[in-house]
């Protein structure tokens, strides 16, 4: 095992990192809350700068699937498709069934330069998550209690509201409404069932509403819907602990691109048109399983530095203090304050773990697991 090896198995180092991430992310939180006083008076400006803020936290995490993991992430599509990236506003359909497919969809999004600007219909409870939710609220992400009734005003008006966006937008939608997990999409196809609505393999039943609204608000901003279908070579399932680890993983993304004008404008269309998307992202999920590889010319979008630059900047910034603090703990040989500040390591490793269990899927939410309760 070689050094670099080693040191991505310790950790210390996981803790260093995650030391580097959460104090970065409060000091951008902190400067984000001071860009509040640009809303009034430059609203674009202010967006800009938000946009640059968001980048230099979520690269983070984006350095490290493609440079501390190494994980290659190769997009099954045509030129013509991959000429539109990055150029365009899009909705993003990605399916939702492993705890890093955001991650592999930022990385995307980094590689075309707009991992500042994304956006995502997010759950209300993410709000409230230090960092991740802080964030997205400075953002303008879209959130919502997943009550449609009572989402319905919130969800159009956030949506109306990326209209005059100064960057291109890429909004993701989770459409199946949470991650897959088998309890989930035995219930999820019992209620196909009971809809008359064809029986799905690999996903759940996708939740139409806020597709539709999304479409229907975004017209004549957003220029097409892409669909990526996303799976991991060797039947992997990949996690975030993984990944920090320095496990390698290859990601494979099926992406077809929509123009807008051939989703229809009625709602019932287009939630049939939906459905049927669903039918043919469940058979490219099959012929994958059968032959290892998704149709469509193979592109492997070349790494950026920006992302690995960008964490040596905050390591450099934020590492030196540190270490000169933790000599000056030991130095002192106080019992009390060396107990302390091995108290605070302590409580920082729960913390750092906490906010990774976000993206674990046994502990996702219970949404979607009740039986024939809830109607779109």
């Amino acid at each position: 095992m070689g050094l670099l090896a080693f040191l991505k198995t310790q950790f210390v180092v996981h803790l260093l990192i995650g030391f580097v991430f959460v104090v970065s992310g409060l000091i951008i939180n902190s400067i984000q809350l001071c860009t509040l006083v640009l809303w009034p008076v430059n609203k674009q400006l202010y967006r800009r700068l938000n946009c640059r803020l968001a980048y230099s936290l979520w690269s983070q995490l984006v350095m490290l699937l493609e440079w501390w993991s190494c994980t290659e992430c190769t997009l099954f599509t045509d030129q013509a498709t991959v000429g539109h990236f990055g150029k365009e506003h899009v909705v993003i359909i990605l399916n939702h069934n492993f705890e890093i497919d955001f991650l592999c969809g930022w990385t995307m999004c980094e590689r075309f330069g707009v991992l500042g600007s994304s956006k995502v219909l997010a759950k209300r409870e993410l709000l409230y998550v230090p960092l991740i939710g802080w964030t997205w609220y400075f953002l303008e992400i879209v959130f919502c209690k997943r009550k449609w009734e009572e989402d319905r005003d919130a969800v159009i008006k956030g949506l109306r509201r990326l209209a005059d966006y100064p960057e291109y937008v890429w909004f993701l939608l989770y459409c199946e409404g949470t991650r897959f997990t088998e309890k989930k999409h035995r219930v999820s196809m019992e209620v196909a069932a009971s809809k008359g609505l064809p029986v799905l393999k690999y996903h759940l039943l996708p939740r139409t509403k806020g597709f539709t609204t999304a479409v229907q608000c975004l017209r004549g901003t957003v220029a097409a819907v892409y669909d990526v279908t996303l799976n991991f070579r060797g039947n992997k399932n990949p996690s975030l602990l993984g990944i920090l680890y320095g496990k390698k993983y290859e990601a494979d993304m099926c992406v077809r691109r929509f123009p807008l004008e051939e989703i229809p404008l009625d709602e019932k269309e287009a939630a049939q048109w939906l459905h049927k998307l669903y039918q043919e992202k469940d058979a490219l999920q099959e012929m994958y399983n059968q032959k290892g590889v998704f149709p469509g010319e193979q592109f492997k979008p070349a790494r950026r530095p920006w992302t690995l630059l960008n964490f040596l900047f905050w390591a450099t910034l934020l590492l030196s203090p540190l270490f000169s603090f933790v000599l000056g703990v030991f130095a002192s040989g106080s019992p009390l304050l060396i107990l302390t500040f091995l108290g605070f390591v302590g409580a920082a490793s729960f913390g750092v773990r906490r906010l990774i269990g976000v993206t674990e899927i046994e502990k996702g939410s219970s949404y979607g697991n009740q039986e024939f309760k809830k109607k779109e």
